[in-house]
């Protein structure tokens, strides 16, 4: 491969923990009552609206006023509670060491995704300017766009890049744009659930990449 591209929440970073943390204070600062946890969690890899639609049940109105309150908070919740996974940063070195370009794609905003990678000391293998968000496309996952952004900024071509993520959207997206796919299983979804996309390969720890 001449280039990877990763998404970001499930699979460089262990993010549920704060993303449900900030939700479930987003709906206490609405004066409404918990969400369903594994309800919210199984809508992680979609666009923040769609976590408060799909997995809360909110209404557009709604879900307008919790995604302003979760951006708001998100910088003071979240953070602690997100740690990379296991082999992330030594796959990172390694790749990086060997001069593969890498990307991220993530339905995240930029925003919160340029401060995690950060804290995580992943921006060190990955460049900000590689990194690109919800916010820097029109259509999101499971849309190719931010994988032909991406392709566009590292001067590669889809058959010779891999896509990896932990969602069905991640898998969908790097094939609607002709990549080549690998699911992760320790993130959101299980690898039964990732068969149902077919990706190429299915991998249970990141430094099996290598």
């Amino acid at each position: 491969m001449a280039a990877i591209i990763f998404d970001f929440d499930g699979t460089l970073a262990d993010t549920v923990h704060g993303i449900l943390a900030t939700a479930q204070e987003t709906l206490r600062r609405m004066g409404r009552g918990p969400a369903d946890e594994a309800a919210l969690a199984a809508t992680i890899g979609l666009p923040l609206r769609c976590n408060f639609t799909q997995g809360v049940g909110l209404s557009e109105e709604e879900a307008d006023q919790a995604v302003a309150i979760y951006r708001d908070i998100f910088d003071t919740v979240a953070p602690p509670l997100v740690s990379s996974f296991p082999g992330v940063e030594e796959t990172l070195r390694t790749l990086h060491e060997r001069g593969i370009p890498m990307a991220v794609a993530t339905s995240r905003g930029r925003h919160s995704l340029l401060i995690l990678m950060q804290q995580l000391g992943l921006d060190a293998y990955i460049p900000p300017e590689h990194c690109f968000a919800v916010d820097s496309v029109a259509r999101p996952k499971p849309a190719p766009d931010m994988v032909y952004l991406i392709l566009a900024k590292l001067g590669v071509r889809p058959e010779e890049t891999l896509v990896v993520g932990d969602t069905t959207f991640d898998i969908e997206m790097g094939r609607n744009a002709g990549c080549h796919t690998c699911g992760v299983s320790y993130g959101n979804q299980s690898a039964d659930t990732l068969a149902g996309a077919s990706p190429d390969y299915i991998i249970d720890d990141l430094r099996k990449l290598l």
